[in-house]
């Protein structure tokens, strides 16, 4: 199954319907989606999601409903 890229906007719409969050691991510039209940992530907004993404030249891809972050 092929990944598209997707824009932050639709990210956003998608991680809302699956209650998921921006994250990012304690202590570092990894981010991932979160429910919020794992310790070792925080819960971040999505200005700095973004702009960690941007700053570590990162995208989000879909595929069949799953979102992956990777080198853009």
């Amino acid at each position: 199954m092929a990944m598209d890229k997707i824009d932050i906007g639709t990210a956003k719409r998608i991680a809302i319907n699956k209650g998921l969050t921006p994250g990012r691991v304690k202590g570092t510039e990894g981010v991932q989606f979160t429910k919020g209940d794992n310790p070792r992530l925080e819960v971040i907004g999505w200005p700095l999601f973004e702009e960690i993404l941007h700053k570590r030249g990162l995208a989000i891809y879909q595929s069949g409903g799953w979102m992956k972050i990777m080198n853009a």
